[in-house]
C-alpha cells in the first residue's frame, strides 16, 4: 500500500520565456505509421494503463480472462495459472480451443491473427460471447506484443497445434500441427514470459496478487474452477490452490465478514435477468459502523461504482424503510431512515454481466449504463422484500441496526458541525495549536502531523514556514473502527485535523479544497509510533479516503541512527545502512540511536526528514481496497481471535525495538 519517494529540487525557473516552438520541420515524411503491435510496444500505457508492477498483473489477467468468457459463455470448467521460477507464465483453459483455420480478412490463420492483430476477436457482436471481460478484445495482442516471447498451443479434433511469437509478437512460422491428442481433449493453453525491456520496474509476479484475484474470480462465476501453481514458493502448502465455490456471492461475504461478528445469520441472496443483463447480489450486516460494498460488471471490479450500485442503494433505502413502516418500527411522524442509515455495517457484493457495458473513463472504474439502475433496484429489491417477509426475526437486527445508526448520525451531524469552515483559508477557524505556514497556494504547502508537543517544537524551529505547517498531536488519537461517527466528531486530535485540512469528510470529501499537498505523518521509529501511524491511517481510510486514493498521504523516514567521526556525520535510517556505514567509516565511531524525534534538535531534524533535497518519504496508496478493509478490520476491529492469528502467522516479519 506504499511507495517510497526521494524528493527532487526541481524549481521553476521565474522571470524567463520559455521558447516552446520546435524547429523542426513538418512535412510528409514527418508523418509515421506504426504497423501492427508496433503501437503497443511504442506506447504501452495506452493499453495496460502502465508497465509498472500493476501493468505487469494485467498481462495475467487479460489471458485468464479468455478463458473466463468461455467458462461464461458455457464451454470451459477449469482455468489454471502457472508460475515458473523464471517468471513465465502458463494459462490453461479447457473451452472449445480457438479457431485455426484461415481467416479470409487477413490471410493469416485465426490463431495468428488474434494474437498479432489489434482488435481481432469474438467479442465484437459475433455472437462467440453474450458477455465477456478482458480489454475490449485488444487483450491477447497486447499481451503478445509485450512479451519477450509467447507460446499459443490449441486442441480440438484430435490435433495440437502451435504457434510461437518472438521480438514483439512476430510468429517464428505459421500456425501448424505439432501433434496427435485424444480426440476429447479441447482447450487453449498460453505460454508467455513479459519483456523486460518493456516492464523496466519488475518483471516478478506477486504470488499474493495472482492468489487473491482468481480467489475473486471464482467467487464471483460460481461453478468455475480455479487452479493456481506457484513454483517458485519453498513452502509445499503455498504452491497449489484450487478456488471452486459453488454458492458464488454468498460465499464471498462469508469470506469478506469473517473478521467481523454477523447482526444476522442468513446471507441476503438475489440473482435475475432482465434485457439480457444479468444480476446476482449478496449482502450481510456486521456490527460495524462502516459500510463495504463492492460492484463488478462482467468480472471486473468497478472500484468508483455506478449504475449498478445506484440500483441496490435504491432498493435499500426503499425495501427498509417500507417494512419498516408496515411493521410499526416507524410511527407516522417519524422521519424516513436514509440510505446511510440502512447501508451502516453491511457487507454487500453486487455482480452484473452486460452484454453492452459502457464505462465512465478509460479504466472501467465506473459503469454508466443507464437501464442497469433500474434492472438491480428491481431484481435486488424484490428479493430483499421477501427475505425481510420470511424472516421477522432478522428483519427485526437488521432494522434495529438502521434505527440506531439513524439516532448516532443526527448525533453526529451536530458534532459534524464544529469540523466545518465557511471558508478554507479563514485563519480564526482553525485549530490554536497548528503551526500553520504563510503560504496559501495548496499545490506547495505540507502539513506534518507530529506525535507529542516536543517533537511538534522541534519540527516548528526546523521547518521551512514558508510552505511547511505543523500539527502537534497530544497521545494516540481514537480508534475510529471501533467507535461511532459521535465519538469520532467529538474527539479533539480529529477535529483538529478535519479543520486543518479543510475538504471536508466522508461523502463530502472534496481534494480540491485540500489546503495541503502533502499530508506527512512523522512518528517515532518505536512501537508506539507505529501504533500512532496505524491510527491515523484508519481514520483517514474511513473518514478521508480520497486523499489516500489520490495520493496526499505520505509517512516520513526519520533516521534510527547518527554516527559522527570527527567533523563527519552520517545518518542511517535502517540496520543495513547502520551495518555499511560502519564498514565504511571504520573504528572509533559516536553513535547515536533515536529513541525518537523529539531527540533531534530543529536543525538536525530538519536536515534529515524535512528538507526535500534530502529527505525520503513513504506515499501511501490504495491498490486493492478489499485487501485494505480486511487488514483494519483484523487489527483495528473489535474481534481478537483473527487479529492473534494474524500476529502469530506475521510475527517473523516484525522488525522489534525492545
Amino acid at each position: 500500500m506504499s511507495e517510497m519517494i526521494k524528493d527532487t529540487d526541481d524549481q521553476a525557473v521565474i522571470g524567463e520565456e520559455l521558447d516552446t516552438k520546435v524547429t523542426h520541420s513538418y512535412d510528409d515524411s514527418d508523418i509515421q505509421v506504426l504497423d501492427g503491435l508496433e503501437a503497443v510496444r511504442k506506447r504501452p500505457g495506452m493499453y495496460i494503463a502502465s508497465t509498472s508492477e500493476k501493468g505487469l498483473h494485467h498481462l495475467v489477467w487479460e489471458i485468464v480472462d479468455n478463458g473466463i468468457d468461455e467458462a461464461m459463455a458455457g464451454y470451459a470448467t477449469t482455468v489454471s495459472v502457472n508460475v515458473d521460477t523464471d517468471n513465465v507464465v502458463t494459462v490453461i483453459d479447457d473451452g472449445r480451443g480457438m479457431p485455426t483455420g484461415m481467416n479470409e480478412k487477413t490471410g493469416k490463420s485465426t490463431i495468428e491473427t488474434i494474437f498479432t492483430v489489434l482488435h481481432a476477436g469474438g467479442k465484437f457482436g459475433g455472437g462467440a460471447y453474450k458477455v465477456s471481460g478482458g480489454l475490449h478484445g485488444v487483450g491477447a495482442s497486447v499481451v503478445n506484443a509485450l512479451s519477450e516471447w509467447m507460446e499459443v498451443s490449441v486442441y480440438h479434433d484430435g490435433k495440437e497445434y502451435f504457434i510461437r511469437f518472438e521480438n514483439g509478437g512476430h510468429p517464428t512460422e505459421p500456425l501448424k500441427v505439432i501433434a496427435e491428442c485424444d480426440k476429447d481433449k479441447h482447450g487453449t493453453k498460453v505460454r508467455f514470459k513479459a519483456d523486460p525491456t518493456i516492464f523496466t520496474e519488475t518483471t516478478v509476479y506477486s504470488f499474493e496478487t495472482l492468489r487473491d484475484r482468481l480467489r475473486q474470480l471464482a467467487f464471483l462465476n460460481k461453478g468455475i474452477r480455479l487452479e493456481f501453481t506457484d513454483e517458485r514458493q519453498e513452502d509445499e502448502s503455498k504452491k497449489h490452490h484450487v478456488f471452486l465455490f459453488e454458492g458464488g456471492l454468498r460465499e464471498y461475504v462469508q469470506y469478506l465478514n469473517k473478521n467481523r461478528t454477523a447482526v444476522h445469520p442468513d446471507i441476503i441472496y438475489s440473482e435475475g435477468h432482465e434485457n439480457g443483463i444479468q444480476v446476482e447480489v449478496a449482502c450481510q450486516y456486521n456490527d460495524g459502523y462502516n459500510p463495504n460494498i463492492y460492484t463488478f460488471c462482467n468480472n471486473i471490479n468497478t472500484a468508483e461504482g455506478g449504475t449498478h450500485e445506484e440500483g441496490f442503494r435504491l432498493a435499500l433505502n426503499r425495501v427498509i424503510n417500507k417494512y419498516a413502516k408496515e411493521n410499526n418500527f416507524l410511527k407516522g411522524k417519524d422521519d424516513n431512515l436514509t440510505t446511510d442509515d440502512c447501508k451502516e455495517g453491511i457487507t454487500a457484493v453486487i455482480s452484473v454481466k452486460h452484454p453492452d457495458p459502457q464505462y465512465e473513463g478509460q479504466t472501467k472504474t465506473k459503469l454508466g449504463n443507464t437501464e442497469v439502475r433500474k434492472v438491480v433496484s428491481t431484481i435486488f429489491g424484490t428479493q430483499l422484500e421477501r427475505f425481510l417477509m420470511e424472516n421477522p426475526d432478522q428483519a427485526k437486527m437488521i432494522i434495529e441496526k438502521a434505527t440506531l445508526a439513524s439516532q448516532a448520525r443526527i448525533a453526529a451531524k451536530k458534532a459534524r458541525e464544529a469540523t466545518r469552515r465557511k471558508n478554507p483559508l479563514e485563519i480564526g477557524s482553525l485549530p490554536g495549536k497548528l503551526a500553520d505556514c504563510s503560504s496559501k497556494d495548496a499545490s506547495i504547502c505540507e502539513i506534518y502531523i507530529v506525535e507529542g508537543d516536543s517533537a511538534g517544537g522541534s519540527a516548528k524551529q526546523g521547518r521551512d514556514s514558508h510552505y511547511q505547517a505543523i500539527l502537534p498531536l497530544r497521545g494516540k488519537i481514537l480508534n475510529v473502527e471501533k467507535a461511532r461517527q459521535t465519538r469520532a466528531f467529538e474527539n479533539a486530535e480529529i477535529r483538529s485535523m478535519i479543520t486543518a485540512f479543510g475538504c471536508g469528510v466522508l461523502e463530502e470529501t472534496d481534494t480540491s479544497k485540500l489546503r495541503y499537498n502533502k499530508i506527512v505523518i512523522m512518528t517515532d521509529a518505536d512501537v508506539d509510533g507505529a501504533h500512532i501511524r496505524i491510527l491515523l491511517l484508519t481514520f483517514f481510510y474511513r473518514y478521508l479516503r480520497p486523499i489516500i486514493e489520490q495520493g496526499y498521504v505520505y509517512i516520513a523516514q526519520p533516521p534510527l541512527y547518527k554516527v559522527q567521526k570527527g567533523n563527519t556525520v552520517r545518518y542511517a535510517y535502517t540496520e543495513p545502512q547502520m551495518d555499511r556505514l560502519r564498514a565504511e567509516m571504520g573504528d572509533r565511531l559516536a553513535i547515536q540511536r533515536y529513541k525518537g524525534l523529539g531527540e533531534m534538535n530543529p536543525e538536525q531534524l530538519w536536515e534529515t526528514t524535512m528538507n526535500p533535497k534530502n529527505r525520503t518519504l513513504i506515499r501511501v496508496n490504495l491498490n486493492d481496497a478489499e485487501l485494505a478493509d480486511q487488514y483494519f478490520s483484523i487489527m483495528m476491529g473489535e474481534e481478537v481471535e483473527p487479529r492473534k492469528n494474524f500476529i502469530v502467522e506475521n510475527a517473523k516479519f516484525a522488525e522489534l525495538d525492545i
